[in-house]
């Protein structure tokens, strides 16, 4: 998965108290009377009578502006300028001037004439649209998200990502920017706390089995020392690389950010495991939304987000159980020809597969993906003739298994972050490869960024596109042979689509149907073969991100469905490549709007000569 940030959903979830006062939780003051013209009423005015094209640019940018963060990662400071050098606001009374400025938007979008626009003018308008009102959806169900949850998926790793791994420290200025952000971040932290509180005022809190993960995590941040602190030895490699510094200037820097992580970072942290202990004491032992009030409520919603479709929990369950049905018997057929038994388990036969496939030395992994990547971008031209202009790299991860892209400004490739601490089968290796980087995330996402379109349609990613097209990318390199008739590395993708196609099934399972935490841990273990261990894991976070892990099969399949309608209407005009090229400079697109995308290749393909 990725880091990729849907700007003002994180502002919509992450919504807290108002305090902000680096997690002391004192109780704020009453709010004053209004000082002006509220930031919504602001860009109502500013939105008066622009042209369309401008009003894009005017209003993506306002709302963009509202997460200094993004702007950041995105490296569009000079497009958007900043007013100050700081760290998103999460406090609730900011949330709600974000939403009220989307509402702005939205009703300012409403006043153009969508009929008098051509074909891309009228995609462009209506994934705004539907960008928009899918944020407003959300506001109702700001305490239903789970922002301080392990791994990527809360707020503090988030923070740490972006000060590691994205956060330029290239000059002085920028060292001297990451000093300033890194004060920030006890604020940060007391927003999240803030918002913790109202979420359990409203009924809410994590299940104890993640949070106890997430408190475990924190707790290894608070109790370690600066010096060893990833936000300073970061901060001290990097620096030692800027040429331009003296000895004396980077020795202050250095000084003046180990003060900051020792007097506001780790006491951040501090304040975090403080708040997460006194929830875990009343914590429930169940998992899913359903328990909650409204629960159900917010998981129709949270489908709705992630795959983009109006399909139900229950629709979406049976496919799941459907789609398992045609990728076991495509399995079995392999494993007959391999010779194994009938009667073993999936975590038996691909534990035979991991063996017989070949296992990588750990020092050999990162290399190992390099050169898968090599070959596919070599291959690239096979079924495509549009290419990104970014680079790709590998980089090492604890965790690994995500992709982060690359920056506008073209100073940040684009990062596949592998796992590379331990040997590893090679048998999921080129399919994992395929789907984070080439021709998967990295070709779609880069191509995306590099088209003439408005800022919003390069940077917002619909979950069910993005991670539907990683997820065909790997279906795409089978069908091109990429895999050279390898039956282990074609095991490893049917692996990787029961994996998707497990999680239908489980988090409906988990989140409508109640299903307990053992219950989805064996279903997992008997329909992917994964080990119970990385079941386990899997379930946890399918637990605290409900509805995102539909996404991928649903949105793999609609490619799919929609590359086969061309095909049946084109017969022998149609062409992969310009199907794909249709895709991937359309950008990323609910997958409704899909149909309006393919419908628009194939009048161009049968008018041609």
């Amino acid at each position: 998965m990725n880091r990729l940030l849907v700007v003002l959903l994180l502002l919509a979830a992450c919504g807290g108290g108002g305090s902000g006062a680096g997690g002391n939780n004192a109780p704020s003051p009453p709010p004053g009377p209004p000082s002006g013209p509220s930031p919504a009423e602001l860009l109502a005015d500013q939105l008066e009578g622009l042209p369309l094209d401008e009003f894009y640019e005017q209003s993506f940018g306002a709302l963009i502006g509202r997460s200094p963060e993004s702007v950041v990662e995105e490296a569009l400071t000079d497009e958007y300028p900043l007013d100050s050098v700081g760290l998103d606001d999460l406090s609730d009374g900011y949330a709600d001037d974000t939403f009220d400025m989307v509402q702005v938007v939205l009703d300012a979008l409403h006043g153009y004439d969508r009929g008098a626009l051509d074909a891309k003018g009228r995609l462009n308008y209506d994934t705004y649209e539907w960008y928009l009102t899918d944020v407003l959806a959300g506001r109702q169900f700001r305490y239903y998200d789970f922002p301080a949850a392990y791994s990527t998926f809360g707020v503090q790793e988030d923070t740490r990502t972006f000060f590691t791994d994205i956060h330029p420290l290239a000059t002085r200025q920028d060292a001297e920017d990451y000093v300033t952000r890194l004060k920030l971040v006890r604020v940060k932290f007391g927003q999240l706390i803030d918002h913790l509180e109202a979420q359990r005022s409203n009924g809410i809190v994590e299940p104890s089995l993640t949070l106890q993960i997430a408190l475990n995590q924190v707790t290894g941040m608070a109790q370690g020392s600066a010096q060893a602190n990833v936000y300073y030895t970061n901060f001290v490699d990097k620096v030692a690389a800027i040429a331009a510094l003296s000895d004396a200037d980077r020795q202050d820097l250095d000084a003046r950010a180990l003060a900051a992580v020792t007097d506001v970072v780790i006491p951040a942290y501090q304040d975090l495991r403080s708040e997460l202990q006194n929830l875990f004491n009343n914590a429930p032992p169940m998992i899913g939304v359903g328990q909650y009030p409204r629960g159900a409520e917010f998981f129709a919603y949270a489908l709705h987000h992630h795959t983009t479709t109006d399909l139900t929990p229950a629709e979406i369950h049976q496919l799941g159980l459907d789609e398992l049905v045609r990728i076991h018997a495509e399995m079995r057929a392999i494993f007959d020809q391999l010779g194994y038994p009938q009667n073993e388990t999936l975590q038996q036969l691909f534990g035979r597969v991991a063996t017989e496939g070949g296992i990588i030395p750990a020092a050999d992994v990162k290399s190992t993906y390099e050169s898968i990547i090599a070959a596919a971008e070599q291959r690239l031209g096979e079924a495509f003739d549009v290419f990104p202009s970014a680079d790709v790299i590998v980089r090492s991860d604890p965790y690994g298994g995500f992709y982060i892209g690359p920056s506008f400004d073209g100073t940040r490739p684009g990062v596949f972050y592998a796992g590379t601490t331990s040997d590893q089968p090679w048998y999921p290796m080129p399919s994992l490869t395929y789907h984070e980087s080439v021709p998967g995330h990295h070709v779609q996402i880069s191509i995306a960024m590099e088209q003439d379109a408005p800022v919003f349609r390069e940077i917002v990613h619909f979950t069910a596109f993005v991670e539907g097209w990683g997820l065909y990318a790997e279906r795409l390199a089978y069908e091109l042979g990429w895999e050279d008739g390898d039956p282990y590395a074609n095991l490893g993708r049917l692996q990787y689509e029961a994996l998707r196609a497990a999680r239908l099934v489980i988090d409906t399972g988990i989140h409508e149907f109640g299903w307990s935490f053992a219950e989805a841990v064996q279903f997992n273990d008997d329909n992917v073969g994964w080990s119970t261990a990385a079941s386990r894991g899997a379930v946890a976070r399918y637990s605290v991100y409900p509805g995102q892990a539909t996404a991928y099969l649903i949105g793999m399949l609609k490619i799919l469905d929609e590359r086969q309608r061309a095909r049946d209407t084109l017969g022998p005009k149609f062409d992969l490549k310009a199907f794909h090229r249709a895709l991937l400079t359309n950008g990323a697109v609910p997958l409704g709007l899909l149909d309006d995308v393919v419908d628009a290749y194939i009048a161009e393909a049968e008018s041609a000569p």
